[in-house]
């Protein structure tokens, strides 16, 4: 197939409902990233008509959620992606982001597991107190209904 055969082919359009299936999101969580300058969708009539560029904004905009990303980073990260501007700033920007994201889940990492220790000396205690009341620790009973 030539180039110009390839450009004379009308370009693929999703629904709302078609894009909500494939990427396990609510047409409501769609209809907010629309919202917030995500997604940009044509009408026909009073339904939403979602390109190929939408479909890709939205798959960016759903990892960037899955790595933690603010809306805000990754709608700076998506605008980079659709300029068509060298790819070096855009991804020196996403490894920023990364690193900044990295630093964060590190510390709370670190947090949780100083937490865990705690909670696991708070055990050892309370059963050495038990041991030597002659007690034995009682299962946790299930709250009525």
């Amino acid at each position: 197939m030539t180039a110009t055969a390839k450009s004379d082919a009308p370009a693929r359009t999703y629904t709302i409902t078609e894009l909500a299936q494939e990427f396990d999101v609510t047409p409501r969580a769609i209809r907010f990233y629309e919202d917030v300058g995500l997604l940009q969708p044509a009408r026909s009539g009073r339904h939403r008509v979602y390109s190929h560029r939408d479909r890709t904004r939205l798959k960016l905009t759903l990892r960037g959620k899955r790595l933690g990303l603010s809306l805000a980073e990754i709608k700076e990260l998506v605008e980079m992606y659709d300029s068509p501007a060298d790819t070096a700033p855009q991804l020196q920007a996403f490894l920023e982001v990364l690193r900044a994201h990295r630093v964060q889940l590190e510390r709370q990492r670190e947090d949780i597991q100083v937490t865990l220790d705690e909670i696991a000396q708070h055990e050892s205690r309370c059963q050495r107190l038990l041991a030597q009341l002659g007690a034995r620790p009682r299962k946790r009973e299930r709250a009525p209904a």
